[in-house]
């Protein structure tokens, strides 16, 4: 578990595998270079310029569990931002750009556990 907050993923520092780290992802270094994970599950996060490093993290067999707010979620709350904010379709391409086999790929409102506009793709590595 990695965010630059580590309150955040304290509560998974107990957890039988999970190792937690406190990393800053979006500065100009990447801090996880060069590792590889069987599992990544990203949510309600979007930083576009470490996508590509993300998905280079996937191991061979790997799955990617990712889901995060859309085009449209401006009109339920923040992120309200468009720099946020995943565009139609967006992880399914990027994620088949990746050379990803899809699993499953949804997008649309949603009204738990809060109504908002999500995307979220689950994608494996072949």
């Amino acid at each position: 578990a990695v965010d630059r907050n580590f309150d955040e993923i304290l509560k998974f520092s107990a957890t039988p595998g999970i190792e937690t780290r406190c990393l800053e992802l979006e500065g100009d270094d990447w801090p996880l270079a060069g590792e590889r994970f069987a599992g990544i599950v990203v949510t309600n996060y979007l930083w576009r310029p470490r996508l590509p490093d993300v998905l280079a993290m996937l191991a061979p067999g790997g799955v990617l569990i990712y889901e995060t707010f859309m085009q449209g979620n401006e009109a339920y709350g923040k992120p309200s931002r468009p720099d946020f904010l995943l565009a139609p379709g967006e992880l399914r391409s990027v994620a088949q750009a990746a050379g990803l086999r899809l699993v499953d790929f949804v997008e649309g409102y949603v009204d738990a556990p809060k109504p908002a506009m999500r995307q979220a793709v689950c994608a494996v590595r072949d």
